[in-house]
């Protein structure tokens, strides 16, 4: 234990000792600084942006506030009473008739089962079975449509997703599942 006490003591009587320091290294350091490349100048654009977002103190009194708000009001008045009436709706022949018709038919000489599912059903596949002729394959089901834009495919033997081949498709929906769309009516 002695001996690691003796060097202990030596350690810190070095430094305790006081460090002299070459009376040129100020200037060697500064010489050094001043042959660094100076950093690049911020753009105006990012000098703007700093502008920008920097909090400042707005001082603002409050007749110029109650001015404001007055202009603003006057404004409101004048643009309200010089704007036109709302144009009323259109409505095309077919959504005054109401519901239409409309035949849904896919081809499907394997399938045992097809139903129509769509956003007009909420995708119930018991709610739209089709029926079938399973020796020719032909699907057929009639479903009373109010107009409107529809997504819809046909769900052939419980398990596989079929888009109509006849009709445009939409993106696919949440599940990766391609569907076709479907207006009746319109302008």
């Amino acid at each position: 234990m002695r001996e690691h006490d003796d060097l202990l003591e030596r350690g810190i009587a070095l430094l305790r000792e006081p460090v002299v320091i070459d009376g040129g290294v100020n200037t060697r350091v500064m010489d050094a600084v001043a042959r660094l490349p100076l950093p690049a100048r911020p753009s105006r654009l990012h000098q703007a942006g700093t502008w920008l977002i920097h909090p400042r103190p707005i001082r603002v009194r409050p007749v110029v506030v109650l001015a404001a708000a007055a202009a603003l009001a006057v404004a409101a008045v004048g643009l309200r009473d010089r704007a036109e009436p709302p144009a009323a709706p259109t409505v095309t022949a077919a959504a005054r008739a109401g519901p239409a018709p409309v035949r849904f038919i896919l081809v499907a000489p394997t399938a045992t089962a097809v139903s129509l599912v769509g956003d007009f059903n909420d995708w119930i596949a018991a709610a739209t079975p089709m029926e079938g002729d399973v020796a020719e394959g032909l699907w057929v089901v009639t479903v009373p449509l109010p107009p409107g834009r529809y997504r819809y495919a046909f769900l052939v033997d419980g398990a596989t997703w079929v888009p109509d081949p006849n009709a445009p498709r939409t993106i696919d929906d949440d599940f990766g599942r391609p569907n076709s769309v479907l207006t009746i009516g319109g302008s």
